[in-house]
C-alpha cells in the first residue's frame, strides 16, 4: 500500500509523533491507520522503559486555582523539552485534573483515566509524550488544598520555583486575597522552613543551637552568658526562617504577624497562615 503524505499528516494530528516516526509506523502496520496508533503507542512505552533511569532535573511547576488549589512538579532531562508545547499542556491539564479529582499520591494519580483522553491513563498518555520528545518524564509531586479560606498562587522565574499559600480566620475577599498573593511571593523569594516557630523541625533546630553552642562557648565567657548568646542567635535563626516572623517584603517595617493582625482587624477575623508549599526545580 502507498503510504501517503495525507495518510501520513492524519496519523500525525492522532499522536503528535514527528513525520519519518509516523510514515514508519504506516509502513509497519501495511497503512492500517489505527494500527499505527498502537504502533507508536508501543513504541512510547519502549522510550519510556529504556529512559526511566536517565536523570530529570529539568521541568516546571504550574499552579491552578478552582474549587481546590494546586501545585504540581513534572520533570523532564532538559530545558527545550520543559518549553514544548506538548509538556506544558500535560502539566496545565494534570493540574486541573487534581484538582477536580484529588488523587492520594502520585501513583494513584498516574493510574487515573487522562481526563483529555479518557481512553488512556495518565501513565500511558505520558508514555506517549516521552516517546515523542524522546526524553525521560516524571511527575514528581504535587499539594492540592481544598479551598476554605483565602487561597493564592505564585509562579516565579518561568515556572521553576513556585508556591500555594492559604490563609485562615477570615473569609475570601479582595483584600484578604490580594495579602496571600503577596504572602505566596515573599515565600517564592524567602523560602522560608514553615510558617513559625513551633513548626521548624526539631531537628534542624537542635543542629543549629549544637553549632551556636559550640561557636560561644569559644569565646569564653561564663555559661549564664554563653545560654543568652544562645538564645539571641536562635532568635535571629526563627526570624529567617519563619514566615510570620519575616519583615514583610512590601513594608520591611512591620513583620508578615503584624501584617496579618492589622489585616484580620479590617476583615473582622484573625487572620492567619493556615500552610504553604514552596517547590523549586531542582531542590
Amino acid at each position: 500500500m502507498s503510504i501517503t503524505a495525507e495518510l501520513v499528516k492524519t496519523l500525525r494530528d492522532k499522536t503528535n509523533c514527528g513525520f519519518m516516526d509516523c510514515k514508519k509506523a504506516l509502513q509497519e502496520t501495511g497503512g492500517d491507520l489505527e494500527a499505527a496508533v498502537d504502533y507508536l503507542r508501543q513504541k512510547g512505552i519502549a522510550v519510556a522503559t529504556k529512559r526511566a533511569e536517565r536523570a530529570t532535573s529539568e521541568g516546571a511547576i504550574w499552579a491552578y486555582l478552582n474549587a481546590a488549589g494546586v501545585l504540581l512538579e513534572v520533570n523532564c532531562e532538559s530545558d527545550f523539552v520543559a518549553k514544548t508545547e506538548a509538556f506544558q499542556q500535560f502539566g496545565e491539564s494534570l493540574a486541573a485534573q487534581i484538582a477536580a479529582t484529588g488523587p492520594e499520591d502520585v501513583q494513584a494519580l498516574l493510574a487515573q483515566p487522562f481526563q483529555p483522553q479518557p481512553k488512556l491513563t495518565v501513565q500511558e498518555y505520558l508514555n506517549e509524550i516521552i516517546g515523542q520528545v524522546g526524553e525521560n518524564i516524571r511527575v514528581r509531586r504535587f499539594a492540592r488544598f481544598a479551598q476554605a479560606g483565602p487561597l493564592a498562587a505564585y509562579i516565579h522565574h518561568g515556572g521553576k520555583i513556585g508556591v500555594l499559600l492559604e490563609l485562615t480566620g477570615a473569609p475570601a475577599t479582595p483584600e484578604t486575597l490580594a495579602i496571600a498573593k503577596d504572602l505566596a511571593m515573599q515565600v517564592a523569594a524567602t523560602n522560608p522552613l514553615a510558617v513559625s516557630r513551633d513548626e521548624v523541625d526539631a531537628e534542624v533546630v537542635n543542629r543549629e543551637k549544637a553549632v551556636y553552642e559550640a561557636q560561644a562557648k569559644e569565646s569564653g565567657k561564663p555559661d549564664h552568658i554563653i545560654a543568652k548568646m544562645v538564645t539571641g542567635r536562635l532568635d535571629k535563626f526563627f526570624k529567617e526562617v519563619c514566615l510570620v516572623e519575616q519583615p514583610f517584603v512590601k513594608n520591611p517595617d512591620i513583620t508578615v504577624a503584624q501584617l496579618l493582625k492589622e489585616a484580620g482587624a479590617k476583615a473582622g477575623g484573625d487572620l492567619k497562615v493556615k500552610r504553604f508549599v514552596r517547590y523549586q526545580i531542582g531542590a
